[in-house]
């Protein structure tokens, strides 16, 4: 029985964020509660599992301290991890950036803060702060949406690196074309090099760069193009959901004439032919005799949260 004037909730988060609490069976044993209710109560009171929300906050956390000077290693420590590079690759999902990019300097009150559902954040120097701004819940599926197909393409391009040559290069669908311009995907490298360079050419008009240079279409190369550009990747929708500049218009002078793109049809574009691409990947990995998931976003969130 909850006693008249206690907020549960407040409970629940303290759980969540205590420094002492690194695992879900932690944060629920020390709100008296079993994981399974302490996850449910969580989830429903703030609209993220309780997983999710002490990552983000650490993560928010990290980074405001990045921002005062500190030290990429003292911070990976400091936020639990068990080594730099893990945590240089969970900030750079999380922030589009690495954080030996973030230079010193206050900045603004939420410079530090990432998308969230529920207007939980981290307020320096150890508090948090819950903003009143409506969440915007369009953004938060964008943002799920993007993050899922970044770390479900490189989850592939890891796989294939185990395949034989000949099984990589084989013409599965003579003629393919899933869209007009971007030639023929008749093979699995074909496939996975346009699902690279996609991403790579309107990162480049997003940022106003010049058309890049394709690179090598083996799955090693592929691992190392889709990690440079992934980070810029993020960090460009990022910044169009932080602006809120969805309907804003970019012209690209890339295209041949130059063409004007509503910015939230671009992300759609991305995400959809991305999703199509990786989907027909595990359809001809399969042919190829390789286990794969099913690529279903449920489940990597599942994953996530664990």
């Amino acid at each position: 029985m909850t006693t008249p004037g206690r907020d549960r909730l407040r409970e629940l988060l303290d759980a969540v964020l205590d420094e002492d609490n690194r695992t879900l069976s932690d944060m629920a044993g020390d709100a008296y509660a079993s994981p399974f209710h302490f996850s449910r109560q969580v989830s429903g009171g703030a609209g993220e599992s309780p997983v999710a929300l002490r990552r983000r906050v650490v993560l928010e956390r990290a980074a405001w301290q990045l921002r005062q000077g500190a030290s990429v290693t003292d911070t990976a420590f400091a936020a639990g991890y068990e080594s730099v590079e893990g945590f240089s690759r969970a900030f750079a999902r999380a922030y589009g950036r690495s954080p030996g990019s973030l230079s010193a300097g206050a900045g603004a009150r939420d410079a530090h803060w990432l998308p969230a559902p529920n207007g939980i954040h981290f307020h320096p120097p150890s508090s948090l702060w819950v903003s009143d701004e409506p969440a915007r819940r369009g953004d938060e599926v964008t943002a799920l949406l993007v993050h899922h197909g970044v770390e479900d393409t490189r989850a592939l391009l890891e796989l294939v690196k185990g395949l034989p040559e000949r099984e990589y290069r084989q013409v599965r669908a003579p003629g393919l074309s899933v869209l007009p311009w971007d030639g023929t995907e008749e093979t699995l490298a074909a496939l996975l090099d346009t699902l690279v360079w996609t991403t790579e050419v309107w990162v480049a008009s997003l940022e106003g760069g010049e058309q890049p240079v394709r690179g090598a279409d083996d799955a090693a190369s592929l691992v190392d193009r889709h990690d440079a550009v992934a980070p810029r990747w993020l960090a460009a929708v990022r910044e169009i959901a932080r602006r809120g500049a969805w309907g804003d218009r970019l012209v690209d002078a890339l295209c041949e004439p130059p063409e004007s793109f509503v910015l939230g049809s671009v992300v759609a574009h991305v995400l959809t032919f991305s999703a199509h691409r990786r989907l027909m990947a595990r359809h001809w990995l399969r042919e190829a005799g390789v286990e794969v998931d099913t690529g279903d976003p449920i489940d990597w969130l599942r994953r996530r949260d664990r």
